[in-house]
């Protein structure tokens, strides 16, 4: 089974357009999303509309949770005061401008997806099993992994959140962060696009960087109203 995976879109439009191409050029069977749709960038409900039209199935993330249901917080993690400031005004643009089919959408996204392939359980989640605002980077030492992978009950485990690709093996168990399709933070600003194929023997993760028009995007994000400030992070993949 080979599949593509789009993690953390975030609101940007011409990034899922070409990590969408990408994958189809990939030859892959089927295509996920990871949740996140909206925030930092202004394109919200055109990736709802985008996600609906080609059918592409997908998970609730936080940010989908939060504005689907008028939170009063996204439940982001910040790493300074600035960030949290940013963050707020990002997350309460996006609940005024996501309009109510974007929200219905983003509502009625499941926790998870879980299949069999080759008699492996897959999972599919936006962060953890367990929540979807947890953080879960490739440095959790390995308990937390095979703690992880015990409450998911999965052999092979797909997720985002953290917006920087990995993939790690432990023992028999597959882990996989997609990164992020709209809003890197891995110092590349190219779009990530994760292609997963499994065969009886084995799991290839493959993470495709395509560049994209990212000035297209600063520019609609500082026409919008949203901070410059996310239009400068996008520039820099961070």
């Amino acid at each position: 089974m080979r599949i593509g995976i789009l993690g953390d879109i975030h609101g940007n439009i011409e990034a899922l357009k070409a990590a969408y191409d990408a994958a189809i050029s990939s030859n892959v069977e089927n295509i996920y999303h990871l949740g996140d749709l909206g925030g930092y960038a202004p394109f919200v409900n055109e990736i709802a509309d985008f996600i609906i039209e080609h059918k592409i199935e997908g998970v609730q993330g936080n940010y989908d949770d939060a504005v689907a249901n008028d939170k009063d917080h996204c439940g982001c993690k910040y790493e300074d005061i600035i960030q949290a400031e940013m963050a707020t005004l990002s997350f309460e643009w996006t609940k005024e401008h996501a309009n109510e089919k974007s929200k219905d959408h983003m509502k009625g996204l499941p926790f998870e997806i879980a299949f069999l392939v080759n008699d492996k359980k897959m999972k599919i989640f936006h962060a953890t099993p367990l929540k979807n605002n947890l953080y879960w980077h490739n440095d959790r030492d390995e308990d937390f992994f095979l703690h992880m992978a015990r409450k998911a009950d999965a052999d092979i485990m797909i997720y985002g959140h953290t917006h920087i690709p990995y993939r790690k093996n432990i023992g028999s168990k597959v882990f996989i962060n997609a990164g992020s399709v709209g809003k890197p933070k891995d110092g590349d600003t190219r779009t990530c696009v994760c292609i997963v194929d499994i065969t009886p023997d084995n799991v290839n993760a493959e993470f495709l960087r395509i560049p994209y028009d990212v000035e297209k995007v600063a520019s609609a994000i500082i026409e919008s109203g949203l901070p410059s400030y996310f239009a400068e992070k996008l520039r820099m993949g961070k």
